[in-house]
């Protein structure tokens, strides 16, 4: 592998490139991040704080991505390229501090909003700016770099804007900035863009699953920890860990293999097109679902431990009972259709769990918080049961496959 003529120091990835641990060190400030949304959400237990909540997921899923996409095509931690994410990681570090303030400053110190706002834009531009110099030479990349920095502008100077409102005009703006960035990538020609390795791109969102997964882990924790532990909290936690456990398995038994297998098949001209809609887009409302989940998960525990404010028999409603099933109706269908565009296959036994769990929730709405828990719990072990008897020999060829191609 040789280092690339370009402005800067960068060396080129190989088709086999594996995730560096620069990119996994990177991670640790989007998971410190992922709390800090959930704990904003746990303090504002509103529909408009949650619709708030996925706002900011959206903001730092969108952060996340455009270095996915970078550390691609140039190794993060060769050259010059290692500088800059370290660079752009306290960028998004200022981000995570800041999410407490994201709509609502407090008294003294700097602007919260305008913060987030500032670190965004220099985020985005550090993005921006790597990618034109390791383009040099592309012309094709060069242009459509240019077509995806009108979005990036329009989207962080709405937040800019957004900052100087409250309420739900403050909220609309958000909307609106997320809207621009996410709709201007998705209009440019995907075929400008470049992706040079598929197991690298495969293992990159993968990880980020498993990040995301280990925040539910830590909303359990979370929830409990100044409660004395109690069989009903024992249970408890035991029954969001079979959650979490299903989550996992539902993605890394089989979908993130016939994913990769699928990414490297693809022609070269499509394949940044299949990379966008099933890593970039379709893999937002896998993690979002999975940051709604550990909210529930947070509240259920509340639930069952705090026996000064509650009482077993209370049943979780509202926003949380929204959240915990709502997080897993989410993470299916974003299973759905990454399926869908992956292989070109309906998982209807995931859409009947999904449509299940929405029965569920609107049915059992008088039963014992631990009760509905338990409930979820089983239509996931039930899913993950039928799957790996009914898909056995699939998945065996499948996961074979990958060994013997790796």
């Amino acid at each position: 592998m040789t280092t690339r003529k370009v402005p800067i120091r960068a060396e080129a990835t190989s088709e086999d490139q594996s995730v560096t641990t620069l990119e996994l060190f990177f991670d640790l400030v989007f998971v410190f991040a992922l709390t800090q949304i959930t704990a904003l959400m746990a303090h504002e237990m509103t529909w408009h704080g949650v619709l708030r909540g996925v706002l900011l997921i959206g903001l730092l899923w969108w952060s996340w991505i455009g270095f996915s996409w970078l550390c691609n095509l140039v190794k993060a931690d060769e050259g010059s390229v290692r500088g800059v994410m370290l660079a752009a990681m306290a960028a998004m570090f200022l981000i995570a501090l800041a999410i407490p303030e994201a709509f609502h400053d407090l008294p003294g110190g700097l602007f919260g909003p305008v913060v987030i706002a500032l670190a965004y834009f220099a985020f985005r531009a550090m993005h921006l700016w790597l990618f034109w110099l390791i383009a040099d030479g592309d012309r094709v990349l060069r242009r459509t770099l240019l077509r995806f920095a009108p979005s990036m502008l329009a989207g962080t100077a709405l937040l800019l804007v957004a900052s100087q409102f409250h309420g739900n005009t403050q909220t609309l703006l958000w909307a609106l900035a997320l809207a621009a960035d996410y709709g201007g990538t998705y209009l440019i020609d995907a075929r400008g863009w470049r992706l040079r390795s598929a197991a690298h791109f495969a293992e990159r969102h993968g990880l980020i699953i498993i990040i995301a997964l280990g925040e539910s882990i830590v909303a359990i924790g979370v929830g409990v920890t100044d409660l004395p532990i109690s069989w009903p909290i024992i249970i408890a936690s035991l029954l969001g860990l079979a959650i979490a456990s299903a989550l996992w398995w539902i993605y890394f038994d089989a979908a993130v293999h016939y994913g990769e297998q699928a990414l490297a098949a693809e022609p070269p001209e499509t394949s940044p097109k299949l990379a966008r809609d099933a890593y970039t887009f379709l893999h937002f409302p896998m993690v979002a679902g999975i940051v709604l989940l550990a909210l529930g998960l947070k509240k259920v525990l509340e639930y069952v431990g705090d026996t000064e404010h509650h009482h077993l028999d209370d049943p979780l409603k509202g926003i949380g009972l929204f959240a915990l099933f709502g997080g897993v109706v989410l993470y299916l269908l974003g299973h759905v259709g990454f399926k869908w565009r992956t292989t070109h296959t309906l998982g209807v036994s995931r859409l009947i769990t999904a449509a299940l769990a929405i029965v569920a929730a609107l049915t059992l709405t008088d039963v014992p918080a631990l009760g509905q828990l338990a409930v979820l719990a089983a239509l996931l072990a039930a899913l993950v049961a039928y799957e790996s008897i009914h898909y056995a020999r699939e998945r065996d060829v499948l996961r074979h496959h990958h060994e013997s191609a790796g």
